[in-house]
């Protein structure tokens, strides 16, 4: 379905649909409204995004019932966050669990398509952690599940969708504070953290490579400030600069992008510095023909505390936002995608098209 960008940007949680129909759906009250609550399971949490994931869903009406994972430490570590999950003995247990709706991972990344498929063909929708798809094969076959089964296949952007300054920026965006959109940079540093990562972090087989993994995000949010629909790779490349003793693995990349609503530019690494407070200092910049928007997702370095800032410049003023009071609104959307079959939180096109574009940058790169 086809939905206003401006609405689509500042949509929050749906209204609640009749719910006789629904027997796995109930209500219950929060302030003065009734969400719907459907009932949500996990399998594979061998990445902590799971957590926010899992928390994000719960904030619009899911609830948690229960949950698999093959490693006993990482079962241990999830059941303290969400002790009211039941661990399952088996995967077969969750996907033929009539009472699920959908189904939440950060399963190895390799296993996530393939797992996705599955779920799909047990009837129930999908959401999972970035890089959701990690080669046009498991694209193709993704894509040809999805159309057959009518599920939903989501993959969490959190750079977007947990950021509280970038969920602003889409409101100011909307708003035409800065113009129309003509170019996003996105810059996605990480900390190695060497030693606690797992092997298959460090095989590009697993992951998919830089580009398709941590990039990820930044072509996510390309398509959704320059509202593009069609987009070509200009360039792209990748480097192992700094580690060869891991020689399947990337520690650098980049991309030049250029589609019908806008350029793009994003860049990835590994090297953020273990002096700085954070994981990395992530930034996205919106160029606009009548301003620009600048977001420091983690860190505003030797200034304010904390993450979220967003500065603003136009015609009429520069000024620091505060975003702190704004509303997260994947998890509840998701929710009521779930139950309407609507396309709020974000469309199938658009989850394919980024997946679509992070895989092609990664296969023409050069290193």
């Amino acid at each position: 379905m086809s939905i206003n960008r401006r609405d689509f940007l500042l949509n929050t949680a749906r209204q609640t649909v009749a719910l006789a129909a629904l027997p796995t759906i109930s209500s219950f009250a929060i302030g003065n409204k009734a969400l719907p609550k459907i009932k949500i399971s996990v399998i594979g949490i061998n990445h902590p995004h799971i957590y926010s994931m899992v928390k994000g869903v719960i904030s619009g009406g899911g609830e948690l019932k229960n949950f698999y994972a093959k490693e006993d430490d990482l079962a241990a570590t999830f059941l303290k966050t969400f002790p009211q999950a039941i661990r399952a003995k088996t995967e077969m247990e969750i996907l033929e669990d009539k009472e699920i709706s959908l189904i939440c991972s950060s399963a190895i990344p390799i296993e996530r398509a393939p797992l996705g498929i599955r779920v799909m063909q047990h009837g129930k929708d999908f959401m999972v952690d970035k890089p959701g798809i990690i080669t046009l094969q498991q694209l193709a076959e993704v894509k040809k599940v999805q159309k057959e089964t009518k599920r939903i296949y989501s993959i969490s952007y959190s750079e977007r969708f947990e950021n509280k300054a970038t969920m602003k920026a889409s409101e100011l965006v909307a708003q035409g504070q800065i113009g129309k959109v003509v170019q996003t940079i996105g810059l996605g540093p990480h900390r190695m953290s060497l030693n606690s990562r797992p092997a298959w972090f460090f095989d590009k087989h697993y992951y998919g490579g830089i580009i398709c993994d941590i990039g990820s995000h930044q072509f996510d949010q390309y398509l959704h400030f320059t509202n593009t629909t069609e987009a070509d790779v200009l360039a792209s490349q990748v480097k192992n600069v700094n580690h060869p003793q891991h020689p399947k693995f990337q520690d650098f990349g980049d991309v030049m992008l250029r589609g019908n609503g806008g350029s793009g530019y994003i860049r990835v690494d590994w090297f953020t510095p273990d002096g700085l407070g954070t994981w990395g200092d992530g930034r996205l910049t919106i160029l606009g023909t009548e301003g620009y928007i600048e977001i420091r997702k983690n860190i505003d370095i030797a200034g304010r505390e904390g993450g979220s800032h967003l500065f603003l410049v136009n015609n009429k003023e520069t000024k620091y936002l505060d975003s702190t009071q704004t509303e997260l609104t994947y998890g509840p959307n998701l929710v009521m995608d779930v139950i309407n079959r609507t396309e709020t939180a974000m469309t199938q096109k658009h989850c394919f098209l980024a997946t679509e574009l992070a895989l092609k940058a990664q296969q023409k790169a050069v290193s």
